[in-house]
């Protein structure tokens, strides 16, 4: 699922879930459905290089890694058991510049760092996190994310006004 490639149709969205449903406390284990796509609306309080991992062979280069993306909902109040992750990955990034637009972690973070953006993009489970996620390993003084739930590759940016 960390490689699908495919943008959602309409079809697949679940308008029902917010960044604040995604951000609430709780097991979320099986809170949602990976076969559903979503479009979230946050802060952007981070864009950086991801890991090296599996599914993107093990790459060391941060153009064949992921970008990740710490949405959060409030600008000014939030701490690192508030984030959600969204990522984009290499195959998205690649679809995006044969369209003519630059996806790279830098640019995307010239862009959007400190700005409130949509995404769209698919659900994704990402069980590596659980021990480091609140809501699947409550009060643990390492976790850095809210939710081992992901936008998972995002398949669509847009920088937009704050929310009111």
């Amino acid at each position: 699922l960390k490689n699908r490639a495919a943008a959602p149709t309409e079809n697949d969205f679940d308008r029902s879930i917010t960044l604040e449903k995604i951000l609430a406390t709780g097991n979320d284990h099986d809170r949602w459905n990976t076969g559903k796509a979503v479009e979230l609306t946050g802060y952007v309080a981070d864009v950086k290089v991801g890991g090296v991992e599996t599914c993107n062979c093990k790459a060391k280069e941060p153009d064949h890694r992921d970008t990740h993306i710490e949405l959060v909902l409030d600008a000014m109040h939030y701490t690192n058991t508030q984030k959600v992750i969204v990522e984009v990955t290499p195959r998205i990034r690649n679809l995006m510049a044969a369209k003519g637009e630059d996806w790279s972690t830098r640019t995307l973070r010239d862009k959007i760092l400190g700005r409130w953006i949509t995404v769209q993009g698919w659900l994704l489970f990402d069980f590596e996190h659980e021990r480091q996620a609140e809501n699947t390993n409550p009060g643990n003084e390492r976790n850095w994310r809210a939710t081992s739930w992901e936008v998972h590759p995002v398949t669509s940016i847009q920088v937009v006004n704050r929310p009111r």
